[in-house]
């Protein structure tokens, strides 16, 4: 006789799953409404995903600070060629550039490219506004004042320049959200050397109240132009970090991103990519980490900027297992995972109506009401994957 499945009491909610389904995620779900993240707890988890949010705050740092900077000070420059220099240049500078040995830039622009194709938010809504609309115009036309070419070229193309700043405005807004994560990432990692006990559920407690504390810090945007300032957002716009930038990166970023050039073809009759956005699942949390390392992989960069920052405990835990070094790259692909659901556990218990302990049974079932969709989403990414 086969035996019948029977998913745990907690899981029965998922009721669009089947039951094997539903028995693999019981366990989370329990550990979840027991206080715990959506990683299990253990030592080697603990190393892993504090020290690579360790090494991920230092290269955010790093990301926003050159994402603030193009936006406020390479505004609309059609040939930006050093904007990836934040303004210092310097011949030892520009020989370390040609030789590589340098943050991968290109990374952070490839997230700010997924969030302005993605959209969603309040920042998203904004650049679709008359307002913001009237206020880059006063901006470009600040810009083009003293270049004849680029006037013509707006009066002919009047949407063209529109549209860059739009893009410039998704930097800053980008830049503004790494800014907060990079120093939340950071004060963990010293949080760490003084409490070395610290469990992924302190971990998620930690960055849940970084997000909670910073939900209404204000995001705006005012590019430096001919040395005067032109606010693009004001904060009269009211956009904010968590509602405005933080939640739409998740989506974009962590859940749907789009895919890599050169591992699927973007031939509409292939049919290789899902016909609607919604259904997109290239991001973050779904990524296979054996491609990590192929040329012209975007997280490739990320792993590499990632393996020049690894704390040294990190990197002897790594030579300890098989390969050692050898294939490091797929390690912190796969420890940024880890870290990544530590972040998403946080997000969603920032957002849960109710503390996702309670023993309230109506506030379980709002609660869990909640979190049906947010399962059934993560079924398809990494995280039954990372649970051993």
């Amino acid at each position: 006789m086969t035996a019948t499945l029977v998913p745990a009491p907690s899981c029965f909610f998922l009721a669009g799953l089947d039951p094997l389904e539903q028995w693999r995620l019981a366990p989370i779900v329990q550990r979840l409404e027991a206080g715990g993240a959506l990683v299990p707890d253990s030592p080697s988890n603990r190393l892993e995903v504090i020290g690579i949010l360790h090494s991920y705050g230092r290269v955010l740092d790093a990301y926003s600070q050159n994402l603030i900077f193009i936006a406020d000070h390479q505004f609309l420059e059609l040939f930006p060629a050093f904007k990836y220099f934040n303004g210092e240049i310097t011949p030892g500078k520009w020989l370390r550039y040609l030789w590589h040995d340098r943050i991968n830039y290109e990374f952070a622009e490839y997230c700010m490219k997924a969030m302005l194709w993605h959209g969603g938010g309040g920042l998203d809504r904004y650049l679709d506004t008359l307002e913001f609309v009237e206020r880059a115009k006063v901006a470009i036309r600040a810009k083009f004042r003293f270049n004849p070419l680029l006037q013509g070229l707006n009066f002919l193309c009047p949407d063209f320049a529109l549209e860059q700043v739009r893009m410039l405005a998704m930097y800053s807004g980008l830049g503004q959200f790494w800014r907060v994560m990079s120093d939340l990432f950071l004060t963990l990692a010293k949080r760490h050397e003084s409490e070395p006990q610290l469990t992924l559920a302190d971990v998620v407690a930690h960055i849940q109240q970084g997000l909670v504390a910073a939900a209404n810090k204000p995001i705006t945007y005012a590019p430096c132009i001919w040395g005067h300032r032109y606010e693009i957002i004001p904060l009269s716009a009211g956009l904010t970090f968590l509602p405005d930038t933080a939640l739409p990166y998740v989506e974009a970023v962590f859940f749907r991103s789009f895919p890599f050039m050169g591992t699927v073809s973007y031939n509409a009759q292939a049919h290789q990519i899902p016909v609607e956005q919604a259904d997109f699942a290239y991001g973050a949390l779904y990524a296979d980490p054996l491609p990590v390392g192929s040329a012209g992989i975007p997280p490739t960069l990320l792993m590499q900027d990632m393996m020049r920052h690894l704390p040294e405990s990190l990197r002897e835990h790594y030579r300890r297992q098989p390969r050692g070094e050898d294939d490091l790259r797929v390690k912190i692909c796969l420890s940024f995972q880890k870290a990544m659901f530590c972040v998403t556990t946080a997000a969603l218990r920032a957002l849960a109506p109710f503390p996702l302990e309670t023993q309230d049974p109506e506030q379980q079932s709002a609660n869990r009401e909640f979190l049906a969709p947010w399962l059934q989403r993560l079924l398809g990414s990494r995280l039954l994957s990372v649970q051993d």
